[in-house]
């Protein structure tokens, strides 16, 4: 059944909740340069998350781990300089937060201040509450991350589906639940079954977004990389791509190459 959508000139988290009480989905998209940015907020994505996934997509590396906050500022900075609608979200890097509530708060506040961001996103649930708490006593949003948290990688080992089991199942909604309690905004389940995403998402007033969580959730979120085709490396059963970019933007630049070595490109029409 079709919702009728609320015109958002500017979404936030107030707007989030809204969507979620309408039973309208939420559509949420990475972003980390002013170029893609500008596109993605175009088109009307909600929620433009500035992930750590930079790590992987812009940088190259194996994992989140070694992006450092300085660097996601970067990113950020140039996201809310593109971003006219969509509430840009800006994930706090691993280290950065996990061990102390001081630097977590120190962390967030300069997210905020030097790259304008509207909230941040922390991976973890009851072992970081009091970093998620001192961060919203200051007034700075807070959008969680349960499920497959990727900062914890060497932890798990893997990036299976999480919380199969009953004792992973039960932790998981019991930190939901005390995310929700303690005041964050919104929250993402990343790779756990269908069935308990959505039972989290009815159990809990904030908006649940989902990324290979099913489709009982309020909301969606993919890599832009990986929905637009970029990554041709990646195959996920949760991911759809909507484009094969990687295929078009080589065979385009091939072209080109061969355009130039053919002298065919610059004609007389592309010359003063």
């Amino acid at each position: 059944m079709s919702v009728a959508k609320k015109d958002y000139k500017r979404v936030t988290t107030r707007s989030l909740i809204e969507m979620k009480h309408n039973g309208e989905k939420i559509s949420m998209l990475t972003a980390y340069d002013f170029t893609m940015a500008r596109i993605v907020d175009t088109a009307g994505v909600d929620v433009i998350l500035v992930g750590d996934s930079a790590s992987n997509v812009m940088a190259g590396h194996e994992t989140t781990l070694p992006i450092t906050l300085d660097q996601m500022i970067y990113h950020a900075s140039a996201v809310v300089r593109a971003a006219q609608r969509a509430l840009v979200v800006v994930d706090l890097p691993f280290g950065s937060y996990q061990s102390d509530p001081k630097e977590a708060l120190r962390s967030a506040i300069r997210i905020m201040k030097e790259s304008g961001g509207h909230a941040v996103k922390l991976e973890g649930g009851a072992e970081i509450k009091e970093s998620i708490k001192r961060i919203l006593n200051a007034g700075i949003p807070v959008m969680g991350h349960l499920g497959l948290t990727p900062q914890s990688i060497y932890k798990f080992g893997t990036y299976t589906v999480r919380a199969k089991e009953e004792t992973e199942a039960e932790k998981l909604l019991e930190d939901a639940k005390m995310l929700e309690r303690i005041g964050c905004f919104a929250l993402v389940l990343e790779k756990i079954p269908a069935q308990l995403a959505a039972k989290v998402a009815k159990e809990v007033s904030i908006p649940v977004i989902g990324i290979g969580a099913g489709g009982g959730v309020d909301g969606q979120v993919l890599v832009i990389h990986d929905m637009l085709g970029m990554n041709n490396e990646f195959s996920p059963r949760f991911l759809r791509r909507y484009l094969n970019l990687y295929d078009q933007m080589t065979g385009a630049i091939g072209q080109y190459v061969a355009d130039v070595k053919s002298s065919d490109f610059p004609n007389e029409k592309e010359q003063y």
